[in-house]
C-alpha cells in the first residue's frame, strides 16, 4: 500500500483501531469480562444512552450540538421519580398524592422535554444563535430548575419507587429466558429514528439543511420548521431518557444526568456522525453507544480510577473530532 491509502485507511478506520486496542486491553487484563451477564449489563447499561444518542445524533446532523441533553434527563427523572413512589412510605415527596400511572408521568416529562426542546430551537434557528452557546445555557437553566424543584421536595434523594414504575424497567421471559426491557425500548427506538431519517419528508430536510442550509431553502425546506422540529425531538428523547434511568437506578438526584451528553455526543460522532453536517447513520450511532458503553464498563469493570476514565474518554472525544474534521478538510 502507498502512502495515500495508508493515510485513507487510517481516516477511514483509525479510531476504531484505537478503540479495538483499548477494547482487546481490557480483555486481555480481566478475561471474564466475556462473560454472559457483562453482555447483558452492557446492552442494558446501553440501552438508555442509545436513546439519548439518537436525540443529540439529529442535532449533529443539521451541524449543531446540545449541552443541555444531560441535565434534561435529570430533570425529567427528577419529576418521574417524585410523582411514582410508593403511597404510604415515609419519604414519600407528596403523601396525600396517589400514585399515577406510569404512562401520564412519561408524557409529562417527555412535554417537559419538547418545551425546552422548542426553547433551544427558536433560539438557534430563529435568533441564530450558535448551538454551543444556546444549549450551554440551557444546561445550566435546566440544572437551576431541577435543583430549585429538588430543594423544594426536601433537598433529599428521591427513591421507594411504585411496583408500576420498577415494573417498566423489568424484565420479560422469553422462552425461560429474561429480557431486559430496556432493550426493547432501545430497539424500538432506533427502529423509529430509521424510519425517520430514511423513510421521511422530515429525514430527508434534515439532512439537506445539515449539508447546506443555503441551498436547502432554496429548494423550498422550511430551515426554521425544520431546526426547531429537530431540537423538540431531542428534548422528548430526553425526557424518556431520564424517565427510564430512574426506573433502572432506582433513587434519583438533581445531579442524575451530570456528562451524560458527552457520552451521548462522543458516540454519535464515534459512529460516524459528522460536526460538518449533513453526514450520519443510525447504524453508526448504534455502533459508536456499544463501543462507548464497552469501554465505559470495561473499565470500571478492571478498576480503573472514575477519573482516568474521564480523561480517556476525552481523549476519545477529541480524537474522533479530529479525525471527523480531518476528512471533512479532506473532502473540500
Amino acid at each position: 500500500m502507498n502512502n495515500k491509502k495508508i493515510k485513507q485507511m487510517l481516516l477511514d478506520s483509525g479510531i476504531y483501531i484505537v478503540l479495538a486496542l483499548l477494547i482487546l486491553s481490557i480483555i486481555v487484563k480481566e478475561p471474564t469480562f466475556l462473560a454472559l451477564h457483562n453482555l447483558k449489563n452492557i446492552l442494558m447499561q446501553s440501552s438508555v444512552r442509545m436513546i439519548l444518542a439518537l436525540g443529540v445524533a439529529g442535532i449533529i446532523v443539521t451541524q449543531g450540538t446540545d449541552l443541555s441533553a444531560g441535565r434534561q434527563v435529570g430533570l425529567g427523572a427528577v419529576i418521574a421519580g417524585s410523582l411514582l413512589q410508593k403511597t404510604g412510605v415515609t419519604t414519600k415527596v407528596y403523601p396525600n398524592l396517589e400514585t399515577l400511572n406510569p404512562l401520564l408521568v412519561i408524557l409529562i416529562v417527555v412535554v417537559i422535554g419538547a418545551l425546552v426542546g422548542f426553547f433551544n430551537g427558536i433560539i438557534v434557528a430563529k435568533l441564530n444563535v450558535v448551538p454551543f452557546v444556546t444549549t450551554m445555557g440551557t444546561m445550566t437553566i435546566v440544572y437551576g430548575i431541577n435543583s430549585l424543584y429538588y430543594e423544594y421536595i426536601g433537598n433529599r434523594p428521591v427513591a421507594s419507587f411504585d411496583q408500576s414504575y420498577t415494573d417498566v424497567v423489568g424484565f420479560i421471559n422469553l422462552g425461560g429466558i429474561g429480557i431486559p426491557k430496556l432493550i426493547i425500548y432501545a430497539l424500538i427506538s432506533i427502529v423509529f429514528m430509521w424510519v425517520l431519517w430514511n423513510k421521511t419528508v422530515f429525514g430527508k430536510n434534515l439532512f439537506a439543511v445539515g449539508g447546506n442550509p443555503e441551498a436547502a431553502t432554496v429548494s423550498g425546506v422550511n430551515v426554521v420548521t425544520t431546526l426547531v422540529l429537530v431540537y423538540v425531538l431531542s428534548g422528548m428523547m430526553y425526557g424518556v431518557g431520564g424517565f427510564l434511568e430512574a426506573a433502572r437506578v432506582g433513587s434519583v438526584t438533581n445531579n442524575m444526568g451530570f456528562m451524560y451528553e458527552m457520552d451521548a455526543i462522543g458516540a454519535c460522532v464515534i459512529g460516524g456522525v459528522s460536526f460538518s453536517g449533513g453526514v450520519g447513520k443510525i447504524s453508526g450511532v448504534v455502533l459508536g453507544v456499544i463501543i462507548f458503553t464497552v469501554i465505559n464498563y470495561g473499565l470500571t469493570y478492571i478498576g480503573v480510577n472514575p477519573y482516568w476514565q474521564y480523561i480517556i474518554k476525552g481523549l476519545i472525544i477529541i480524537f474522533a473530532v479530529t479525525i471527523d474534521m480531518l476528512k471533512y478538510k479532506k473532502g473540500r
